[in-house]
């Protein structure tokens, strides 16, 4: 089976069908328009999107009557920054801009990808965070940036 648009996102579905198979996905996948994958029942799909939509967890790939084949993101390994004072916000921000180190933004968190070294510069400034296995919405995504003069 080919899957060239996403029919709808599981969120906003009042009734399910029967039958729900997963496809798991790391957050770095969401971005890719053309892919393989398996659901957990083992069926293979190839996602070739027509649009330039990027996938999200939730999303339903294929929906009848009886079956529904959605995506589920594998949790990541974050670093949930939460900085107490605008000063630890703009030092945070500032050093992991110079990394071009991609984060994402929940409630009053910075998310970003763990990384040992931020880890320790994090410790260095005295900044409150925490390590863990999270879901992320969306792929972190790496922008491309160019230094004229």
């Amino acid at each position: 089976m080919i899957v060239e648009q996403i029919v709808g996102n599981i969120g906003m579905l009042d009734q399910l069908p029967p039958h729900i198979e997963r496809v798991y996905l790391n957050s770095d996948d969401l971005v890719k328009r053309i892919q393989r994958v398996v659901t957990d029942h083992g069926k293979e799909l190839g996602i070739r999107l027509k649009e330039t939509k990027e996938l999200t967890d939730g999303d339903i790939l294929f929906m009848d009557e009886k079956n529904m084949i959605v995506v589920s993101v594998l949790p990541d390994d974050l670093l949930a920054i939460r900085p107490a004072s605008m000063k630890q916000m703009g030092e945070i921000a500032h050093q992991l801009g110079n990394r071009h180190l991609p984060a994402q933004f929940e409630g009053e968190e910075m998310l970003v990808q763990y990384d040992y070294l931020v880890e320790e510069l994090l410790k260095q400034l005295h900044i409150p965070y925490k390590r863990e296995k999270r879901k992320v919405k969306q792929a972190f995504r790496h922008i491309g940036h160019r230094h004229d003069g």
